[in-house]
């Protein structure tokens, strides 16, 4: 089987690499077809485009959507996209938009809980400001040595219940999949096993998107664990959806997998590339 990565994040977003670094990475560690997919954002695709043209490494244009369904964020994979259409384009301006009044409001919350300037700090480790985000919060608090890693500061800080958690209302699933569909792409559930939903949200929660011209999720994912390969397995039998594969990479230092990384999809399983 192909090793395919569809799933990743620059600097433009919440990684830490350039597109072209992440490029390089995905082609030393043997991936065959890749696809940057930046939170709410496009403007890495040319540099990533670019890069992997020059490496010879075959390229699908992408983005990851954040939408609010049934109160909880939950992430959607445009991929094959037209990073020029005008829709997908102002679409993803205005869900951005809200970042920095939220980003200000965890900082107010972290200062509460004895840890003031987090939003100064943050900065610091963002590439684009318009995409401040919890992640950002999270490097600097280990910066400072408030935790020894990522996981810890989401264990203590940033989540729900915890200091400096602010929610916010992002766009909706059919907005998302409206946009992906407008540019030309195919609409992917991010890594389905990280939302804390019951069987019956989930239920309706497939059954809306697949309405909506849905057709993917992943299955095989650095979000995931080996279980739950199996289990969303079964869901895109069940639910007749192609299954895609990524390794959710943000940093070599922070990413429980690298990119290339992830077995295989499943054999009984149909590749969301299987037409490409």
């Amino acid at each position: 089987m192909l090793n395919v990565d569809l799933h990743c994040h620059s600097n433009v977003s919440d990684g830490t690499l350039t597109p072209a670094a992440v490029a390089a990475r995905a082609k030393a560690n043997g991936v065959d077809i890749w696809a940057l997919t930046d939170h709410d954002e496009i403007g890495g695709v040319a540099a990533a485009r670019a890069a992997a043209a020059e490496l010879g490494l075959p390229y699908v244009a992408g983005v990851e959507i954040s939408i609010t369904w049934a109160g909880q964020t939950i992430h959607i994979v445009g991929l094959q996209i037209d990073e020029t259409n005008l829709e997908l384009v102002q679409g993803l301006a205005a869900t951005r938009g809200g970042r920095e009044r939220r980003a200000r409001e965890m900082s107010e919350q972290l200062a509460a809980a004895g840890i003031p300037g987090a939003f100064e700090g943050a900065l610091k480790h963002v590439g684009n400001p318009d995409l401040i985000s919890r992640t950002h919060f999270a490097r600097y608090l280990v910066e400072i040595g408030r935790c020894a890693d990522t996981s810890e500061v989401f264990r203590n800080f940033l989540t729900e219940g915890n200091p400096g958690y602010v929610p916010h209302r992002w766009a909706s699933l059919e907005q998302s999949v409206r946009w992906i569909h407008g540019a030309g792409g195919i609409a992917v559930v991010a890594h389905p096993g990280r939302y804390k939903l019951s069987d019956l949200a989930f239920d309706a929660f497939f059954n809306e998107f697949k309405q909506l011209g849905g057709s993917a999720i992943e299955v095989v994912t650095g979000s995931h664990t080996p279980d739950q390969y199996g289990y969303y397995a079964k869901v895109a039998t069940d639910y007749g959806f192609l299954a895609s594969r990524g390794s959710d990479f943000h940093s070599p230092s922070e990413s429980r997998i690298d990119l290339g990384a992830l077995p295989p999809l499943p054999d009984s399983l149909t590749p969301v590339w299987h037409n490409w």
